[in-house]
C-alpha cells in the first residue's frame, strides 16, 4: 500500500495481494449500507466478492470502520454494514469528518475513489455513477468532479437511470473523463441496455482496456477512465419501462416534497415497486457483471505491467 499520514486497515487477504503486486478491485460499500435493502444487499455483496475472486483478482470493499479507512470488511464489520447499524453515507468530502469522529461510514463512488488513492488501487467496480439530476439546475453528484481528478478505472453500467443522462455525458466530456464502452457503442441505461447516446470509444477485451489505460496515464492523464457495459441481457429492463417508472417516481417525489440526498433512495425504492421488483434483479445482475469485468481488467493490467517490466 502507498504510505499515508492516515492510518488504514486491510484484511489479511488484501494485504497479501498488495504485497505480491496482485490484482485488487475496489468495491463501494454505500450500495450495501444505503442502496439495496436487506436481504438484497447481502446477495449483492456475496455475488460481487465471488465474481472478482472467480477471475483471479482480490476484492476490497472500501469503508470507514470506527474511524479507520478500511479495505476489505471483516465478517463482524460486514454484518454491521449489511444491517445498516449506525452506518453513515460517506462521500469524498465526508471522509475526514468520519475519521475524526470514529464513525462507521459506507463510501459512495466519490468516497471510494478517494480511498483508492490511499491504497494505490487502480480498478473499481460499481453499479452506476452519480451525475446531473433531472429538472434540478446546478444539482450534480460529487462523483463527476471526483472522476475528473482521480486516476482509477471505474467499471459501471453507466450513470443511474434516474439522472439526466445526456447532461451527465456532456459534463463528463467537459471534465475530460474518457468514457469507453465495453463491447457497446452507446451508453447503457443502468437498468436497460440502450439509451441512444453514442460513445466515441469502444473496446472488446480487458487487455485492450488495460493497454488504453496505460496509454492514458503515459500521456499525463490524471482523470478516471469510465468503462461502461450494459446489464446482462437476460436481466435488463426495456428502456420504455424504466423511463415511465422514473417519470412517475419523480412526480411522486415532487408531490411528497422529497429533496436533497433523500431523492435518490426515494426514487430507487419507488421504481422497484413500479417494476414489481424487476429493477432489483437487474441491479444485482449488473453489479455482479461489473465486478467480474473489473476483476478481469485488474488481472490484465497486472500482467501488462509485469510483461513491460525490465528484466
Amino acid at each position: 500500500m502507498h504510505e499515508s499520514r492516515v492510518r488504514t486497515r486491510s484484511t489479511v487477504v488484501i494485504e497479501a495481494a498488495f504485497a505480491r503486486g496482485g490484482a485488487v478491485v475496489a468495491l463501494e460499500s454505500s450500495v450495501l449500507a444505503q442502496g439495496l435493502l436487506p436481504p438484497h444487499n447481502r446477495d449483492a455483496a456475496e455475488r460481487m466478492l465471488a465474481a472478482v475472486e472467480a477471475v483471479g483478482a482480490t476484492p476490497a470493499i472500501t469503508s470507514i470502520v470506527k474511524g479507520v479507512p478500511s479495505f476489505g470488511l471483516e465478517p463482524a464489520d460486514l454484518e454491521r454494514f449489511l444491517a445498516r447499524d449506525g452506518v453513515r453515507k460517506v462521500s469524498s468530502r465526508d471522509l475526514g469528518i468520519a475519521i475524526a469522529q470514529h464513525a462507521d461510514g459506507a463510501t459512495t463512488v466519490a468516497g471510494t475513489l478517494a480511498m483508492c488513492t490511499l491504497a494505490g488501487i487502480e480498478v473499481f467496480a460499481t453499479g452506476g455513477i452519480g451525475g446531473v439530476h433531472r429538472d434540478a439546475p446546478f444539482d450534480e453528484s460529487a462523483d463527476l468532479v471526483a472522476l475528473s481528478h482521480t486516476p482509477v478505472i471505474v467499471v459501471c453500467a453507466g450513470a443511474k437511470s434516474i439522472l439526466d443522462l445526456p447532461a451527465t455525458m456532456e459534463r463528463l466530456e467537459t471534465l475530460g473523463v474518457p468514457v469507453v464502452g465495453y463491447r457497446t457503442h452507446e451508453l447503457p441505461g443502468f437498468f436497460s441496455m440502450n439509451t441512444g447516446l453514442a460513445l466515441t470509444a469502444s473496446l472488446d477485451t480487458p487487455e485492450q482496456i488495460a493497454t488504453a489505460w496505460l496509454a492514458h496515464r503515459a500521456v499525463g492523464g490524471r482523470s478516471a477512465m469510465l468503462v461502461v457495459q450494459p446489464p446482462p441481457a437476460e436481466s435488463a429492463l426495456p428502456a420504455e419501462l424504466v423511463d415511465d417508472a422514473t417519470a412517475s417516481a419523480l412526480a411522486a417525489a415532487r408531490a411528497a416534497g422529497v429533496r436533497g440526498a433523500a431523492v435518490t433512495p426515494f426514487l430507487l425504492a419507488d421504481i422497484q415497486q413500479r417494476t414489481q421488483g424487476k429493477s432489483v434483479v437487474a441491479n444485482l445482475a449488473l453489479l455482479e457483471s461489473n465486478a467480474r469485468l473489473a476483476g478481469r481488467i485488474a488481472v490484465a493490467l497486472t500482467a501488462a505491467r509485469f510483461e513491460s517490466a525490465p528484466l
